[in-house]
């Protein structure tokens, strides 16, 4: 029998008859689309998931009909649960005096998000609007009850948070059928959860999954808020589908992507038309010809990465400090014991290290990626856990990883890239720590450009004269027993690197790929930079070295990539002390090249 005709006011129940009601003869080959809908109602379905948008400004005052408040509830009623468990209950708030009482909480939490921030993600953020609490005609709060069916529900037996996970897909309906109706939907999190549950009065055991915010709205936005707003990008959604296990991506019925590959491909030249023009504004602006010194050559590279003038100011910024062991350090090259690197890893995240001095004067943002440390860290704000492994192995016995932990690491640096330019930054600077690094380092940098062990080797964290001959030595023997071809990077990296001068080179690579200017700090980040290089010889147009190291290979790396030093303070800390320093000045050339006004504008006589 066919489906019985519905309007919006009459949602399906589970006891509407469907097409799929309809007894069928097993003979008779079936369509596998029968059950599709017309291509106009599935561009619609389609449209409305497209369309769905957090909105937080632009509501009208207009109230919203009973009956479409039901249509709505009763969508978000007909969600998906596991075990049909239905944990959700809906509190429908229209009382402006409750609406104010909530609006206070928020006000308070968001005020405590605020002063957490570094300052440029702080006026940033100042400008966002997050809450629609009061704008709205109605607002809307979504519970969980994990105890609704009892003890035997199905799928919590092992997995009770499905509960919440359902509670969730009720909100999804409820938002899709919004857009459908012409209503904006605003989602607001800055709540302390119980407290919120307080002042709703809820029960001890109901939890708040959501509060929404409802209104008609002057229009929708063509992308989500936070996008146009440039505080996040959408990540592609061919690196969010994997097949058949995590890490192995694409889409069903295309090629497999290759991340690696993929960020290769997208690392080109500089963009020359921004960069004439920009030398020409340079040449018109309020100064004599040349006075900014290697500011205007910066300002220049940083055009030609974005492919405009001005280029977009570098900000906001994050640092992120890659962190991991090295199987080196068993031979005796520095005097610091190796637990050092994870004691060091928790002062980051801590915010008491000299990295995280600088980054907030620089006003940056600091992260830490654990991707070879040697001890199990414990999950805490600020650290991504990527382990590839408990360290690398001793690059004098064999290769320090295999290629494929190479791969894997090289793969982290440039997803962490793409995932802080998605979360909204604008400029990525290089830090680094594990204990014995600067021997992996020295042996990537002899590699790479063919130079001297004793002259590129450096005493690192300060080593006496028999560590630092033994320090040489080591290098020495790594390289004549590997005898690396720097044709082969990756083979290189594998040999005598640590995983985070792989995570590093993925990193900048990383950075390069999405157009967005990298920092370099010290000798770490060099030798990661010759290896993203080799890989893609045009990374180099994203890359700015922060400072010059007192390391002897530092100085070598830099002369191969070409890269002029903003800053030599005879800095030997890394962590990206250095990078940071330099970070106001790269953003001061950004925005001498956008605001000092032209001989033109300003009507100020030229020489002749």
């Amino acid at each position: 029998m066919p489906d019985t005709p519905r309007t919006p006011d009459t949602p399906r129940t589970p006891d509407t008859p469907n097409v799929s009601d309809t007894p069928h003869d097993p003979g008779i080959p079936r369509d596998p689309g029968e059950h599709r809908y017309s291509d106009e109602q599935r561009e619609a379905v389609y449209r409305v998931i497209a369309e769905r948008r957090d909105v937080r400004r632009g509501f009208r005052p207009d109230p919203v009909p009973a009956d479409v408040l039901r249509r709505l509830l009763a969508a978000a009623h007909q969600a998906p649960s596991v075990g049909f468990s239905q944990p959700w209950d809906f509190i429908v708030i229209t009382d402006r005096a409750r609406r104010e009482q909530i609006a206070a909480l928020a006000r308070r939490h968001r005020d405590e998000f605020a002063a957490s921030l570094p300052g440029v993600r702080a006026r940033a953020f100042d400008r966002l609007k997050i809450s629609s609490i009061l704008d709205t005609p109605v607002n809307i709060v979504v519970t969980c009850d994990r105890t609704r069916g009892g003890r035997y529900t199905l799928g919590r037996h092992v997995q009770p948070q499905t509960a919440d996970f359902s509670s969730v897909l009720a909100v999804a309906n409820l938002w899709l059928a919004a857009r459908a109706e012409g209503l904006g939907v605003g989602w607001v999190s800055f709540f302390d959860e119980r407290e919120l549950a307080a002042q709703l009065l809820l029960p001890a055991h109901l939890e708040v999954i959501a509060y929404l915010c409802l209104g008609y709205v002057t229009e929708f936005a063509p992308e989500p808020e936070l996008a146009t707003a440039g505080w996040a990008r959408r990540r592609p959604v061919s690196w969010a589908v994997h097949t058949e296990e995590f890490g192995r991506r694409g889409l069903p019925g295309e090629e497999p992507v290759d991340p690696l590959a993929d960020v290769i491909a997208a690392i080109v030249p500089p963009d020359a038309a921004a960069m004439t023009a920009a030398r020409e504004r340079q040449g018109r602006m309020t100064k004599p010809r040349g006075s900014l010194g290697v500011l205007e050559e910066v300002s220049v590279r940083l055009a030609g990465l974005a492919g405009c003038c001005p280029a977009p100011l570098p900000e906001p910024a994050c640092v992120a400090v890659f962190a991991a062991d090295h199987g080196v350090h068993a031979q005796g090259v520095t005097p610091w014991p190796q637990e050092v690197t994870a004691q060091m890893v928790a002062n980051f995240l801590a915010g008491g290290a000299v990295v995280n001095a600088f980054a907030a004067q620089a006003g940056a943002e600091v992260t830490v990626v654990d991707v070879g440390v040697a001890a199990a860290l414990e999950p805490v704000p600020g650290l991504l856990p990527r382990k590839i492994a408990p360290g690398t192995a001793d690059f004098t016995a064999g290769p320090a990883m295999t290629r494929e932990q190479a791969v894997a690491a090289l793969t982290v640096g440039l997803e962490i890239a793409r995932d802080l330019v998605a979360a909204g930054n604008r400029c990525l600077i290089t830090g680094d720590m594990g204990i014995a690094n600067t021997t992996a380092s020295a042996a990537l940098i002899c590699a790479f450009t063919g130079a001297d062990p004793a002259e590129a080797t450096g005493r690192g964290t300060g080593i006496d004269a028999a560590t630092y001959a033994r320090k040489v030595d080591v290098i020495c023997r790594g390289l004549a027993l590997h005898r690396p071809d720097p044709a082969d990077p990756v083979a290189v990296l594998a040999a005598f690197g640590g995983f985070e001068h792989a995570a590093l080179a993925g990193f900048i690579m990383g950075a390069a790929a999405l157009r967005i200017p990298v920092i370099l700090d010290g000798v770490i980040s060099g030798a990661a930079a010759l290896a993203a290089a080799a890989l893609a010889p045009d990374v180099t147009a994203a890359c700015f070295a922060g400072h010059r190291s007192v390391e002897p290979g530092h100085a070598i790396a830099l002369d191969r990539l070409e890269l002029t030093p903003l800053v030599d303070l005879g800095l030997r800390l890394g962590e990206g002390t250095g990078a940071l320093l330099a970070l106001p000045l790269i953003q001061s050339a950004a925005r001498a090249l956008r605001d000092v006004a032209t001989f033109d504008s300003a009507g100020v006589t030229d020489k002749q």
